[in-house]
């Protein structure tokens, strides 16, 4: 069997097992009805995802980071400022995840857990990686590292609230995040002031050197 035909089966099987999941859980209960309704044989669970539901749910979770990128590519991202590509990105990170909101819930159960930990900040990093990659960040320093760290706040704050948000368009849940950026455009304003501050103090170190 190919790779692509692999992949075939895997998104089929994924698919299905949405169907269940939102009643059953990310279980190996819902992997099972999954490969029943797609007419594969039991088998495919071995092949497909040898290492059970946490390994379909990261797939999703990979699955839905490439959809993002895909519907990104289609807006004008250029003529944004770099707050408002974060902010339209997490938010079509969000629509693509709608319809399977109970699917979300239960996968944050899941990986709420100590054992699946580990994976669920994989996963995070991983979302807001592509979405930083989407904003044309392209900071090679220590300020890679603080972007998604502040980043990954953000989403993970905003996604719990939408999980529970009733609002029509989810206007809350935009409200919300707008706000949690405008937060971090604070703390980076901070730092870029201390930062030039810093810059204006003597060195004390340098002043040793020169006595």
């Amino acid at each position: 069997m190919n790779d692509e035909h692999l992949l075939t089966e895997r998104r089929a099987l994924l698919e299905a097992m949405l169907t269940h999941v939102p009643f059953d859980g990310w279980t190996d209960r819902a992997m099972a009805q999954a490969v029943k309704d797609c007419g594969y044989d039991a088998g495919l669970l071995t092949r497909a995802f040898p290492n059970g539901p946490a390994e379909a749910l990261d797939f999703w979770v990979a699955e839905t980071d490439r959809a993002m990128l895909r519907v990104l590519e289609g807006r004008d991202l250029a003529a944004m400022k770099t707050g408002q590509r974060v902010r339209t990105a997490v938010l079509v990170r969000l629509e693509l995840a709608a319809p399977h909101r109970e699917a979300v819930r239960r996968a944050l159960n899941l990986e709420a857990l100590p054992q699946h930990a580990p994976k669920a900040l994989r996963q995070l990093y991983r979302t807001v990686d592509a979405i930083w990659y989407a904003a044309g960040d392209t900071a090679t320093d220590f300020n890679f590292y603080t972007k998604r760290m502040l980043l990954g706040g953000v989403y993970a704050a905003t996604l719990l609230h939408w999980l529970d948000d009733k609002s029509e368009g989810f206007a809350s849940t935009a409200a919300f995040l707008d706000r949690r950026l405008a937060d971090v455009m604070r703390i980076q304003q901070a730092k870029g002031k201390l930062g030039k501050l810093l810059n204006r103090l003597p060195n004390p170190l340098g002043r040793a050197r020169r006595a």
